[in-house]
């Protein structure tokens, strides 16, 4: 399957730039999006479908970086995406779903009962409800009883196409999830908000206060996301030739797995 690398939303928090990194697959069923960023009508009413947060990421809300707008620019129509897999439902990471309003959208269970039925302070507060007034088609997949490369409960998407795998990975919200795919020569994991920063997984930079702090603050349940970022971590220090480890929100990650787009031949 060709990945195209997309960055559908610039964020500033104190100290840190961040993207929002969504994958858009050419799959045998039509374009698969895994996370959408931000959609043009959250540029259109940033106050009603985005909120207070706004004031504190500081999305610069540009049109040219909505996931319709550049998968316009590839020649594709909105249309043409007939799949996305969210890894969760917070706002900058749901908000082109009205973009695509004839998709099917993939989420664990238990991440539709947090978005959809919030039973905690945090819940009630993460979940943006206008986001999902346009009622997206949900597909609902509870990801157990399969193993894939070290993590307990995966789910193949085979719906949607081969070499698609929905795995649950909880902490960050209560039904977060990775997305593995299949690029060729490589797969490509998408960590959602597992991770904010590499510095995360192997100490190798400083993670900076702001970031630290948001992780913590937001956590649905720290002790597990700790403990799916120790599974991430020996997967990326495997150093498997055949893995590419990406999150949501580095700007780091998201130009190397462009630049190894662009040298293996898979689309940037």
């Amino acid at each position: 399957m060709r990945v195209h690398h997309l960055d559908c939303g610039t964020m500033r928090l104190p100290g840190a730039r961040l993207v929002c990194h969504v994958l858009a697959v050419e799959t045998r069923t039509g374009l698969l999006l895994v996370d959408t960023g931000y959609g043009t009508r959250d540029i259109a009413e940033p106050g009603r479908r985005i909120g207070a947060m706004r004031h504190l990421v500081r999305p610069a809300l540009d049109p040219r970086e909505t996931a319709l707008h550049q998968i316009t620019e590839l020649g594709f129509r909105a249309e043409d995406v007939t799949h996305i897999v969210a890894t969760h439902f917070d706002l900058d990471h749901i908000g082109g779903l009205a973009d695509f309003p004839g998709a099917r959208v993939h989420v664990t269970a238990a991440e539709a009962r947090g978005a959809l039925s919030p039973a905690t302070f945090l819940e009630r507060g993460r979940y943006r409800r206008p986001q999902l007034a346009h009622r997206p088609r949900l597909v609902e997949h509870e990801p157990t009883g399969e193993r894939w490369r070290g993590f307990a409960a995966a789910r193949q998407l085979t719906e949607i196409d081969d070499g698609v795998v929905l795995l649950s990975v909880p902490g960050h919200t209560r039904g977060h999830a990775a997305v593995a795919i299949d690029a060729g020569d490589h797969w490509v994991l998408h960590c959602g908000d597992a991770f904010y920063h590499p510095g995360t997984l192997d100490g190798s930079s400083p993670v900076p206060w702001a970031l630290r702090a948001q992780e913590r603050l937001v956590a649905h349940d720290i002790a597990a996301l700790r403990a799916n970022q120790a599974r991430i971590a020996a997967l990326r220090a495997s150093d498997a030739q055949d893995l590419m480890v990406v999150c949501s929100h580095d700007p780091g990650l998201l130009a190397a797995a462009r630049a190894r787009a662009a040298g293996g031949g898979e689309a940037a």
